[in-house]
């Protein structure tokens, strides 16, 4: 038998606590002192304990936690609980930081305003390229819309060329159109592709496209995430305006170097333009 003292830091909770589970009757001591009203508590009531606080963790009010353990729920089916609050609790902070990463994208746009240095923009002819492609649809073009889509299509692609013996023959290009048919006001067509020498997908489960060349593309390094690609696709079009451009498409995406934590990726964009 513990005291209620004992039975809280073993279970690594506070003593209110305890007192005040034992006041809704969710969690009775085992047994209490009619002279001292003491409580002490048995070692098999950590496993109450352990599914109250679970329970709670994953969003429960304590009274729905009670009608829960009532019902007897078992080890099985608590466990799909916590697995399924902990993937909708991974996916809330990777959105968390996916907005994050866009402040200070714009943060970054804001501060520079003016003084990014545009030196580095170069007006040059894309060739075409034969690529294997897979798309999906973002619902902007916004890095917090783009970024979820195309990351899964990547790894889905290079899965899919590995299991059908294919072998990318050059840096992987990300190209944009809109999205047809849509029913999201903006929404973008993603295209993650790397170009291949195979001249057909017959059987394969990815397209093969051959893709035309650009003309006259304004280009542009960009370095670090493409979650910060905003000030680098601002300075783009700030030089295309005092140049006597203007875009006609959405920029492609040629990654340089992709390897490595994505503060060290290398990529360069590359937008469609034509004189004003």
């Amino acid at each position: 038998m513990f005291s209620i003292g004992d039975f809280a830091k073993h279970g690594r909770v506070s003593v209110r606590m305890l007192r005040h589970y034992d006041a809704i009757g969710l969690l009775r001591p085992a047994h209490v002192d009619p002279y001292t009203s003491y409580r002490g508590y048995e070692a098999s009531q950590l496993a109450r304990l352990n599914r109250v606080i679970a329970l709670k963790d994953l969003g429960f009010t304590l009274q729905q936690v009670r009608s829960v353990l009532d019902e007897e729920v078992s080890v099985g089916e608590l466990r799909g609980m916590l697995r399924l609050r902990q993937a909708e609790v991974g996916a809330a902070m990777a959105a968390d930081a996916a907005r994050l990463a866009g402040i200070e994208a714009r943060l970054q746009t804001i501060e520079s305003e003016g003084t990014m240095s545009a030196s580095e923009v170069v007006v040059k002819t894309v060739p075409g390229a034969r690529v294997a492609e897979l798309t999906g649809t973002a619902e902007s073009f916004g890095p917090e819309h783009i970024g979820p889509v195309i990351g899964p299509l990547y790894e889905e692609l290079f899965r899919r060329l590995a299991a059908a013996g294919v072998t990318p023959t050059g840096a992987a290009i990300a190209y944009y159109d809109e999205a047809p048919g849509s029913a999201l006001e903006g929404a973008v067509t993603v295209h993650a592709a790397v170009p291949v020498g195979v001249t057909s997908a017959a059987g394969q489960p990815f397209q093969i496209v051959d893709l035309p060349g650009i003309e006259q593309a304004a280009t542009i390094v960009h370095r670090g995430s493409m979650d910060a690609i905003v000030p680098t696709a601002q300075t783009l079009a700030r030089w295309a305006d005092a140049n006597g451009y203007r875009s006609t498409g959405y920029a492609r995406e040629l990654y340089l170097d992709c390897e490595g934590p994505t503060d060290s990726w290398v990529t360069e964009m590359q937008e469609p333009v034509t004189r004003a």
